[in-house]
Parts: C-alpha cells; sequence; structure tokens
C-alpha cells in the first residue's frame, strides 16, 4: 500500500472489526493518513446494516484481512501484526479479546510500544462494564438525554451522535492520539479505556458549572439552549420547514428585532424571563408569514444569527459548504469530507481498498509460502 497524505502518514493501525464508534474512529484515522488494517472474522454476518460496498463507510481505507480467529493460527497471525503496529482498536464488551488470546498482556508483552485502544459504553471496570447498550441506553445514564427536548415533552433522542460519535468515537481517538504523544517520552505504550459514558458525561462539564452556579435548571426545556429560550430555538415557516434561531448576545438579538421585525419593547428586555411567552408567541407567529428560504434571504449576510435547517440531502449543496468541499464524491457517494483540515498535510477521502491476504501479510515479514499455508488451512479468507 503507497503512503498516503496526511499527519498520520506511516502508522499503522489494527482494527478489530465492529460497528459504532471503532469503525468510524479507524475511518477518521485513515483519512489523516494512517495504514489502517480492519481484522474481520472469517465467518461474520453482517446482515444486520448490510450495506453495498461503495457505501459501507466501516470500510473504507482499510485493508480488510478476514482471519479465523476460532484457530490459534489466526490468533497468532493478528499477533505478528500487532507486534508491527503502532495502534490497535477494539469495541468488545470487556473480556473478549482476553477470551480470544488477544487481550492487552498478551498483545503489549509482543510489542511494548503498542498503543491498545479499548471502545465500550460503560467502561473496562465497573458494576455495568458487562451491559449490553446502545447510544440511548448510554447517553441515558449521563443526564444528558434527560435535557434534550422541550419543555413538557419527552426526552428526544440525538441520533446516535453524542454517545456513539461525540462520546466515543471522538475520545477514543483523542486517547490514542495522546497516548502516542505520550510514547515520545517514555518510549512504553499503554492502554486507552475510552467508555462512552465517560466521554460523553465529560461533553457536558459546562452544564454541570452553570448548573452549580444556579445558571441552569435540571429541567428540559427551561434553559439558555436548550429551547427554553425563545431566542434559541426553532421555528416552523409558512411552507412547513424550519428556522434556527441563535442570537444569544444582545447584539445579535437586536439585529434579529430589527430584521423580523419584532417589537422593541422585547429587543430591550431580551433576558426578562416574564415575556419569554410572549415573546415566543410573537415570534412565532411572524416567521408562519414566509417561507423558508425567504427568511434565509433576509437573514442572509446578517449576524442576526438566522439559519435554515436543511435537511441531510440540501446540506451538501449550501454555497457555504460547496465552497468550503465540506462534502465530496468519493467514488458514487457523495459524503462529508475529511476533517479537520491541515495547513501542510493534506488528507484524502477514504475509498474501498483493493487488497489480498498477500498484499497485506508481505508487508509485516510473512513469506509467501506461508501466505499460501494460511489460505489453504483456512486461516484466512479472501
Amino acid at each position: 500500500m503507497t503512503a498516503k497524505p496526511g499527519p498520520l502518514s506511516g502508522l499503522t493501525v489494527v482494527e478489530m472489526a465492529g460497528l459504532g464508534p471503532v469503525p468510524l474512529a479507524g475511518l477518521i484515522l485513515s483519512e489523516m493518513g494512517a495504514d489502517v488494517i480492519r481484522v474481520e472474522r472469517l465467518r461474520t454476518d453482517r446482515a444486520f446494516l448490510s450495506l453495498p460496498p461503495e457505501y459501507d463507510l466501516d470500510r473504507h481505507g482499510r485493508e480488510i484481512l478476514r482471519v479465523d480467529l476460532k484457530q490459534a493460527q489466526g490468533v497468532e497471525l493478528v499477533l505478528r501484526l500487532v507486534e508491527k503496529a503502532d495502534a490497535l482498536i477494539e469495541g468488545f464488551r470487556p473480556g473478549v479479546m482476553e477470551k480470544l488470546g488477544l487481550g492487552p498482556k498478551i498483545a503489549c508483552a509482543r510489542n511494548p510500544g503498542l498503543i491498545y485502544g479499548r471502545m465500550t459504553g460503560f467502561g473496562q471496570t465497573g458494576p455495568m462494564a458487562q451491559r449490553a447498550g446502545h447510544d440511548l441506553t448510554y447517553l441515558a445514564y449521563t443526564g444528558i438525554l434527560h435535557a434534550i427536548g422541550q419543555k413538557g415533552g419527552k426526552p428526544v433522542p440525538p441520533l446516535n451522535l453524542v454517545a456513539d460519535y461525540g462520546g466515543g468515537t471522538m475520545f477514543l481517538i483523542t486517547g490514542i492520539l495522546a497516548a502516542l504523544f505520550e510514547r515520545f517520552k517514555s518510549g512504553k505504550g499503554q492502554v486507552v479505556d475510552a467508555a462512552m459514558v465517560d466521554g460523553t458525561s465529560m461533553l457536558a462539564t459546562p452544564l454541570f458549572g452553570f448548573m452549580a452556579a444556579g445558571f441552569w435548571q435540571d429541567r428540559r426545556g427551561e434553559n439558555l439552549l436548550d429551547s427554553g429560550a425563545p431566542f434559541y430555538d426553532t421555528y416552523e415557516t409558512a411552507d412547513g420547514r424550519h428556522i434556527a434561531v441563535a442570537c444569544l448576545e444582545p447584539q445579535f438579538f437586536a439585529e434579529f428585532c430589527r430584521l423580523l421585525p419584532l417589537d422593541q419593547r422585547f429587543a430591550k428586555a431580551q433576558y426578562d424571563k416574564s415575556l419569554w411567552d410572549e415573546m415566543r408567541g410573537a415570534i412565532t407567529d411572524r416567521l408562519r408569514m414566509k417561507s423558508r428560504d425567504e427568511w434565509s434571504a433576509l437573514f442572509e449576510d446578517t449576524d442576526a444569527c438566522v439559519a435554515p435547517v436543511l435537511s441531510l440531502k440540501e446540506a451538501p449543496h449550501h454555497p457555504h459548504n460547496r465552497a468550503r468541499q465540506a462534502h465530496v464524491e468519493a467514488g458514487s457517494l457523495l459524503r462529508p469530507g475529511p476533517a479537520p483540515r491541515f495547513s501542510r498535510s493534506g488528507t484524502q477521502a477514504a475509498m474501498p481498498v483493493d487488497s489480498t491476504p498477500a498484499t497485506i501479510l508481505s508487508r509485516f515479514g510473512i513469506s509467501e509460502t506461508e501466505i499460501e499455508t494460511l489460505a489453504k488451512e483456512g486461516i484466512v479468507g479472501k
């Protein structure tokens, strides 16, 4: 595999195949330049989320090695990859990798400089460590799900973006990069215990500060950023679509009031909560008079902090997103582009990688004869 652009070029990562946070971490690390080898079980059922290869981003940007992990030779083969890797990432329940013979004690003994990234919902320790769950499960235990939704309504699932990818993927990557930096000083690897409940809780750190200071109520839809404030909410427009209003600062709210227009008594008393219900009613009635795009045009090029609520299909075609190339064409797939961006180290969108067991394993010092034997014995598959 030729060297890829990106700040992580030259880094080798072994990804144990799974769903959710770990595959996204593998994709991001790959797009930053790392060589990622995704180890899949020889016999696996992906029927839960079976996508055509051109759309399966869980596998893009990686070389795929299918290994029979029920055989000792298969486990040994993965350990030989680990010996020459910089990092390993896995997302199984605690103890699964140990049962496979690939736990951190064995792996790190074979490679003392290995960064061993473990991604779980509840962490490697604690009374709930072995419990199953999904994004919504973990989010519920952090207090954050309780806070998302409108006053008088039920908690609203924010897709699976918060616990799976925000509290999971991003903290796994942060931990791995931090451990890699520390390795420059110590020369030693270590285990990164990334738990979605931990990472998601960390995302809410400012809210705990607000609550302790008395600026935040532990009730849904009654606070500044949870739709409690009429100037930080979404509103339906004449065509049944929506506008997002987020003019928190007085100068931005004054601009919003001028352009809407809204009665000046509201503009002069933005944070007077006794007026909020009446203010919300006035904003609601006014915004229902024009379509989403008419309001968007009116507020364009202003600091009123008003934006059209775009659909997933619309977002790639917005002029700003197009100018930034925020979405890219990767084969037949239009998808978000690699982020963040680097001034010197270019990145590129990952594509399906055409590789064979021979092309992968030869780079790890495994001979052609041995590779043929592994294939004949069913240890590796195409």
